[in-house]
């Protein structure tokens, strides 16, 4: 599978299963949770697609792997690669899979999953750990209550992750002095996501949350975590023009926060809420070499991310990894 392979799996974001699937979980996180998916391995680059009767893309077994069919021709051949919890070599783990924010996009809203308890997570990774292919932990969260709550939940889980010494990286809600709880606290990396990059879209895509608190956020976090040590999603896909995408990428490099471009995923219960169009192959190629260049010019490196995105690279086109 070439860079411009995974560009189309990537656009396309599902593949059917032929037959029962090994290599399939679930998702509790963000916009794709309560869906099936599968890491699709090739030569360099990694894949993870949702599961879905009405893909064009189909996956079937082959005497040394798997390949990816689509029209009846075969676009690329590889192998599933094992997660361990949501992504390989990452313990990647949701705590509170609920929120009391109403992103259109994103499923864990109306899902209203479970919270996971303080020793459940614990118990998650030393189950990881015991497989000795942990390499980093990343954790996620909606938010219950409310950001300071969550935030506050989630240090004391990150106190206690140290003792596996791994990176432990963080990605929740932002709200002011969220930045010194978690760097007190002994986390290595943070995320917080900026969701969309177009400031009137985003209030009617997450109502109720403060983009310039985000952004705060974020330029604060580059002083206190250090250069590669800070990152944001950006979804590609919700009626933003490449013009403002790109102009986000250059201000957020600028001030050393790593951009993660993640094309936007339309849940079925998200359906009719908000404009959402999955990115063509060609427009993810063109900002995934627009932000890596945007990275090179600020001297960021994507390689040397130690948790979450970077680190799996199963969703994006990731610079430094990618191309």
């Amino acid at each position: 599978m070439d860079l411009e392979t995974k560009a189309l799996l990537l656009s396309i974001g599902t593949v059917q299963v032929a037959e029962p699937c090994a290599g399939g979980r679930a998702s509790t996180a963000g916009p794709g949770a309560g869906g099936q998916s599968v890491f699709f391995q090739s030569g360099p680059h990694l894949a993870r697609l949702s599961v879905a009767e009405s893909s064009p893309l189909c996956l079937e077994s082959r005497e040394t792997g798997v390949a990816i069919l689509m029209d009846g021709r075969e676009i690329a051949r590889g192998r599933l690669a094992e997660p361990l919890l949501h992504c390989p070599e990452q313990a990647y783990i949701t705590v509170s899979e609920r929120c009391i924010f109403d992103c259109k996009f994103c499923a864990v809203p109306k899902l209203q999953g479970g919270i996971k308890s303080h020793q459940t997570v614990l118990q998650m990774v030393e189950e990881a750990a015991r497989t000795g292919h942990l390499r980093a932990i990343s954790l996620t969260s909606g938010v219950e209550v409310s950001p300071q709550e969550e935030a506050e939940r989630v240090a004391g889980i990150v106190r206690d992750l140290k003792r596996f010494g791994v990176p432990v990286g963080v990605s929740i809600s932002p709200f002011p002095s969220v930045n010194q709880i978690l760097k007190d606290a002994g986390a290595d990396e943070v995320k917080y996501n900026l969701e969309c990059v177009d400031r009137e879209l985003f209030s009617q895509v997450c109502p109720g949350i403060s983009f310039q608190e985000i952004m705060d956020a974020l330029s604060e976090a580059v002083g206190i975590f250090g250069k590669n040590r800070v990152f944001t999603n950006i979804i590609v896909g919700l009626g933003e023009s490449d013009e403002l995408l790109r102009r986000s990428i250059d201000e957020l490099t600028e001030w050393g926060v790593i951009p993660v471009l993640r094309a936007v995923f339309p849940h079925p219960l998200r359906a009719g809420e908000t404009w959402m169009e999955r990115p063509s192959a060609e427009r993810l190629l063109d900002n995934a070499h627009y932000l890596k260049a945007a990275l090179e010019k600020n001297g960021l490196d994507g390689t040397a991310a130690l948790t979450g995105c970077y680190r799996c690279t199963g969703c994006d086109l990731t610079p430094g990894r990618d191309l």
